[in-house]
């Protein structure tokens, strides 16, 4: 057992329970880790129980298990100092932030921050799961939360807001009882919406979970929707539904690992990003200017 990929395997078929998912997790094949399983168990003992459901470590298992994540947690360390090394603002990062923020709100900035730093090989990962920074899995995130990790660091910044849209023509030109809204998943952030909107009698016609889709589809006239400011307020086809304030949602946070915080290249992109939000706090805080005001009715 010295050798790393051993380990590996183990902590891959712990996490993942059978021989596929732990192979799609390293990149091999199910019967190469099958085979490779087979000869730990020859050297060592019974590392894993087969069950119908899948493999369970056994105490060996375990204890190896626990030597595993020691050793994934240094090279994860490793690969953080490695890529601290270094006083010029260029090299590799990888940022991690939603969809809709990425699109609707840091896209042209992003751009800009490579225009500005042309040594700088940004990687930008979109998606809902916080990154594991721990692991490596981004350096640098962006994020509405309210309880971040405690362990990372970077700036808390201002929350996002949501309010009440509607296409324009559809809100004006639809009999109220044919109006229906575009909701999301039930539950969620928003577990009191339809009680506090200014249509609590109308159907929900079409419940979408993607924040883009259900965006897109609310401003195509397909219904009634409740949104981030961010990405309505600017679309001249969408009115707002209340002239009540929009709701406070999650804090946005700007935040790396403590390893990679004095990294030149990490602050770069950091202070870019709170720069380029700071600038658009009143468009995410749903504080429209006179011109949008007058345009929605606000």
């Amino acid at each position: 057992m010295e050798a790393w990929d051993d380990y590996r395997i183990i902590l891959a078929l712990a996490r993942g329970g059978t021989l596929r998912s732990a192979a799609g997790s390293l990149g091999l094949t199910h019967t190469t880790i099958a085979r490779r399983l087979a000869a730990m168990q020859d050297r060592r003992g019974i590392l894993f129980d087969r069950t119908p459901t899948g493999y369970t470590p056994t105490d060996l298992g375990l204890a190896l298990v626990e030597v595993a994540e020691r050793m994934e947690a240094l090279a994860h360390a490793g690969e953080r100092h490695s890529k601290a090394a270094g006083e010029d603002v260029s090299g590799p990062i990888t940022l991690s932030l939603p969809e809709p923020i990425a699109q609707y709100l840091l896209l042209e900035d992003l751009f800009a921050f490579t225009e500005r730093y042309p040594g700088i090989e940004l990687t930008v990962e979109t998606g809902f799961a916080f990154a594991d920074l721990d692991r490596s899995e981004a350096d640098v995130v962006v994020r509405g939360t309210d309880t971040p990790p405690d362990h990372l660091v970077g700036r808390r910044l201002f929350a996002n807001h949501v309010t009440f849209y509607a296409n324009r023509d559809y809100v004006e030109r639809t009999p109220r009882e044919e109006l229906r809204w575009i909701a999301p998943k039930v539950g969620g952030l928003w577990p009191d919406w339809l009680e506090t909107s200014p249509y609590p009698d109308v159907a929900v016609g079409l419940r979408i979970d993607d924040i883009t889709a259900r965006h897109r589809a609310m401003v195509a006239g397909l219904g009634l929707g409740r949104g981030a400011c961010f990405m309505a307020d600017p679309d001249p086809r969408v009115v707002r539904l209340t002239d009540a304030s929009p709701v406070a949602q999650q804090d946005l946070w700007v935040l790396t690992h403590p390893d990679l915080r004095d990294t030149p290249r990490i602050r770069a992109l950091m202070s870019f990003l709170i720069a380029s939000l700071e600038a658009k706090r009143d468009l995410v805080s749903g504080n429209m200017p006179a011109e949008l005001a007058l345009r929605t009715g606000g």
